[in-house]
């Protein structure tokens, strides 16, 4: 039995219905309030049905094929997708990500949509790829940020897990990050981390530093995870001997790949790069009609 969309898209750990809405507003966007394409309804019969196939234009990590299989669904009935991929593989220039067999009018109404969504979460998957790839054979890990494209934060971290980099917060509910702006309000590392705890026991609490006097006061408070902002390598060492057998320690700030070893290899458990989700560039991908025969 053909597994559902739906089903691919919960076990891949996105929340389908939010997937639906995500798509459902981007074909929205792109189709107007009437869902029309004027240019396929004035050129393509209603009854013409055509295969089309997704093909890589350029090497990458592939993301997104159940979200690019629930657009052409909810473009128009009759649309029957074979995926040739998996979410995680590299695929190179030329290979075929998927057909899909429809009304013809529903394959071009749905295709920028589509392409949109699996051509950013491919970027993101591929640019992740290479961060776990640099950090193979050290303990560190390569966490993603709170800074993703509006509307789109579930299927960018899902396209950074695809490729095997790990999800921080997945917003401001769900962990509690005292940083900079909340140690001045509160007034002192100690005083926030006190009040988040008293007023959310349950809630993880990380806390941001900048120096070693700051890390030992976090760590003394009953903290167990710290962001190193914009700490040197030999900063990050002096930290990690101090403070790394009793909380797991975040490098954040100005990461990139060419610095990662670096950064890896002074003990931290975590480097977090925002760039994966702010910065990745698409992967290109396209969409082409078979000749008809």
């Amino acid at each position: 039995m053909k597994e559902s969309t739906r089903q691919r898209l919960d076990k891949a750990g996105l929340d389908p219905d939010e997937v639906r809405r995500i798509v459902e507003n981007a074909l929205r966007e792109d189709l107007g309030p009437q869902g029309l394409d004027v240019t396929s309804v004035a050129t393509i019969p209603a009854d013409q049905v055509d295969t089309a196939e997704l093909i890589a234009r350029e090497a990458g990590v592939v993301a997104g094929l159940a979200v690019a299989e629930l657009v052409f669904e909810l473009a128009g009935p009759g649309a029957e997708v074979t995926v040739h991929a998996a979410d995680g593989d590299t695929v190179a220039r030329g290979d075929v990500l998927a057909t899909v067999t429809g009304p013809t009018r529903t394959l071009l109404s749905a295709e920028r949509t589509a392409l949109n969504l699996l051509c950013r979460m491919s970027g993101v998957a591929t640019h992740t790829r290479r961060w776990v790839e640099q950090l193979a054979g050290t303990k560190a890990l390569v966490l993603d940020t709170r800074k993703t494209t509006p509307g789109l934060r579930p299927l960018e971290k899902y396209a950074v897990r695809a490729a095997g980099g790990t999800n921080k917060r997945m917003g401001l509910y769900d962990v509690a990050m005292i940083k900079d702006n909340h140690k001045l309000a509160a007034g002192s590392i100690t005083a926030a981390y006190e009040l988040v705890r008293a007023t959310f026991p349950d809630v993880l609490v990380q806390v941001e530093v900048t120096t070693l006097a700051e890390a030992r006061e976090a760590v003394d408070a009953g903290a167990g995870f710290l962001l190193c902002d914009n700490m040197s390598p030999q900063l990050l060492r002096e930290v990690v001997a101090a403070v790394g057998d009793r909380a797991e320690l975040e490098a954040t700030g100005g990461l990139t790949l060419a610095v990662a070893a670096e950064y890896a290899a002074t003990g931290v458990d975590y480097l977090s790069v925002g760039a994966l989700t702010h910065s990745s560039p698409i992967v290109d991908i396209a969409l082409d009609l078979r000749p008809r025969k």
